[in-house]
């Protein structure tokens, strides 16, 4: 699906002013057709994409649900040819256009805010836990694949993708950028995750790009911290991949119970 024939499709883009520097950041949006106020999904793009990354596998399933959808950019891609790397990658500017566009998203369509659900893989899963612990009261659930949740461990993991992984961070996870990779590892903020909703960290026990491990270490240090939290961790046999049905029969559970905040 070409970008103009999503935008022809009922899909549109707006622009949506940054709380805090005021820029214009793009989203894509659609309106499901409903008598009352209906869910959100947010969609978050893969560590290499952009907005439309998500419109094919996500598109379809809102519109069956009677669903809303955001698609937002949220400063591009994690690449080091990206201009504005340092502001890509979780970092706070990154997470408020989120949450400025959710809210926007809010004021233009009738949304029931206790049923928002986030949704993300690999460098989306990345920034869907970290949003978690960002803005856990904002969630009703939260589903994650194949996360990097450490990346100060998969800079030397991954080779490939170290490069970008210091363009956005300043540099090497040596001293003087090390505080950076932590702000933007969901691994150091497992009490603000801990306090969400509803989390499930999904990971293919195969994956070649991020190790499962990063979803295995990442629940039990949650564990200890929060036993009773609502975070939940499901090690599929598979790769680097997404399960959509299961993160819709996850989404459809949730809308049907009430879920209240832990922590």
């Amino acid at each position: 699906m070409d970008k103009n024939h999503i935008l022809k499709s009922g899909i549109e883009e707006i622009f949506v002013t940054s709380s805090i520097d005021g820029s214009k950041e793009p989203n894509l949006v659609w309106k499901c057709f409903s008598n009352k106020p209906a869910p959100l999904l947010v969609g978050l793009h893969t560590w290499s994409n952009d907005r439309y990354n998500l419109v094919e596998s996500l598109y379809p399933l809102v519109k069956k649900n009677l669903w809303h959808l955001l698609l937002p950019e949220f400063r591009g891609p994690n690449l080091k040819t990206n201009p504005r790397a340092t502001q890509a990658c979780a970092s706070h500017l990154a997470m408020q256009d989120v949450v400025d566009a959710v809210e926007k998203v809010c004021s233009m369509f009738p949304v029931d805010r206790e049923k928002i659900f986030l949704f993300g893989g690999s460098g989306g899963g990345h920034m869907a836990l970290m949003l978690a612990g960002y803005r856990p009261d904002l969630w009703c659930s939260v589903a994650s694949f194949c996360g990097i949740t450490d990346l100060i461990a998969w800079h030397s993991q991954n080779p490939n993708y170290s490069p970008h992984i210091e363009a956005c961070c300043g540099g090497p996870p040596t001293t003087q950028h090390i505080d950076e990779y932590k702000k933007r590892s969901p691994l150091f903020h497992v009490e603000k995750i801990a306090k969400c909703k509803e989390v499930y960290i999904y990971h293919g026990k195969f994956d070649k790009s991020v190790p499962f491990t990063h979803a295995t270490i990442l629940f039990n240090e949650i564990s200890k911290i929060a036993p009773s939290s609502r975070v939940f961790l499901y090690v599929f046999d598979g790769g680097h991949d997404v399960l959509m049905e299961r993160a819709e029969k996850q989404f459809l559970n949730a809308s049907e119970k009430k879920i209240t905040a832990t922590g």
